[in-house]
């Protein structure tokens, strides 16, 4: 998806004031969005319970968020807007929108994987171990790269044997 730096709206998984990780790349959330209207109508805080439930965990993005996501999906003519009965908007997809989404399908189907996947290793008990030693993983590297001061050396063994780890899984 072409981006543009003021277009560009990213969410944060990481809280850590240390480390902080891109949950979203650049216009991820917008087809999300996009994708989530699509759909059936939304209002916003539908649009949010349903990239809060994709996502899992404990995120939820805000209005702040997703308030000006929508607006821009507006503004380019990839939705548009009807009053409820109760005077809140609803957003529906346009026959724009519809193309825009259907262009970058292939994008949108691999966020969808990858959070599929990111929600089923942290919620299918089966996968328990696996999320255990990721977040091991995590947590050894965030100490050796915050606590440490890590030689080049030091830094391309540790890349070397997550290397490797990967190299190993993929053969299983």
């Amino acid at each position: 998806m072409p981006v543009s730096p003021h277009s560009v709206i990213s969410e944060e998984q990481e809280n850590s004031p240390k480390l902080r990780k891109r949950l979203f790349e650049a216009g991820e959330m917008k087809l999300l969005v996009l994708h989530f209207i699509a759909q059936a109508p939304r209002f916003s805080y539908d649009i949010i319970k349903e990239v809060a439930a994709l996502v899992g965990g404990n995120y939820k993005p805000s209005t702040g968020t997703i308030c000006p996501t929508i607006s821009y999906l507006e503004e380019q003519q990839y939705t548009q807007v009807t009053m409820s009965a109760d005077e809140r908007k609803q957003y529906h997809i346009t026959d724009e929108g519809l193309k825009h989404l259907e262009s970058y399908q292939e994008i949108l189907q691999k966020v969808l994987r990858r959070f599929e996947t990111r929600r089923r290793i942290k919620d299918d008990e089966r996968y328990i171990d696996i999320n255990t030693a990721m977040e091991s993983l995590k947590a050894a590297l965030r100490y050796k790269l915050f606590d440490d001061e890590l030689s080049t050396e030091d830094i391309q063994k540790i890349a070397k044997q997550i290397d490797q780890a990967a190299i190993n899984i993929t053969r299983l």
